[in-house]
């Protein structure tokens, strides 16, 4: 898969989380996806992660998940980005960086790291 197409991927992830709809999420997750949360949870397989998501969907609602910038090394792509959400009645926000692992087509596995904001963006 090519810069474009991984980029392409990885916006497209991002973007379910704004409009709540994870039809396609087999097009772009490996069955046997490792999924690490920047706050410490890990998930493995895609059955698993379908499970998070639908209890996160009752919880939470994406603002906002704004791309920075991509770093490519061969099959790994670092994403810098800025998230805004509301979860359980409280609003948060946070700068994070995510390593994606992609094989020949769909997304391996994703590291999730957060830092918390002082003072702005």
């Amino acid at each position: 898969m090519n810069r474009h197409n991984k980029e392409l991927t990885i916006k497209n992830y991002f973007n379910m989380w704004l409009t709540q709809n994870f039809d396609n999420l087999e097009n772009i997750f490996e069955v046997d996806i490792y999924y690490s949360e920047c706050y410490g949870p890990e998930y493995y397989g895609l059955v698993e992660i379908k499970q998070w998501i639908k209890r996160m969907l009752e919880i939470q609602k994406v603002l906002e998940w704004t791309i920075k910038q991509f770093i490519h090394e061969d099959n790994i792509v670092v994403v810098e980005w800025y998230f805004k959400d509301i979860n359980t009645g409280k609003e948060n926000e946070f700068a994070g960086v995510s390593i994606i692992e992609f094989n020949d087509n769909k997304i391996k596995s994703i590291k999730e790291f957060e830092s918390k904001l002082k003072g702005g963006v």
